[in-house]
């Protein structure tokens, strides 16, 4: 994997981010210290399930108390 200098990554940030959004991901170093590792993003392919009405008996019976 690619150890890039942060001042680097800084005059080519577009054309890195562009290659590691295309699978080819690298490091970020400051004075020689790898500081983050840059890859690629991927969204969950099942978004979170969203609980409305959390308050009501899952059978769905609200009766007031």
């Amino acid at each position: 994997m690619r150890i890039i200098d942060i001042k680097d990554a800084k005059k080519h940030l577009s054309r890195l981010v562009e290659e590691a959004a295309n699978g080819d991901p690298f490091i970020i170093a400051k004075a020689g210290v790898p500081l983050v590792k840059v890859v690629a993003f991927t969204a969950s392919a099942q978004p979170a399930k969203r609980r409305l009405g959390f308050m009501i008996p899952p059978d769905g019976n609200a009766r007031p108390g």
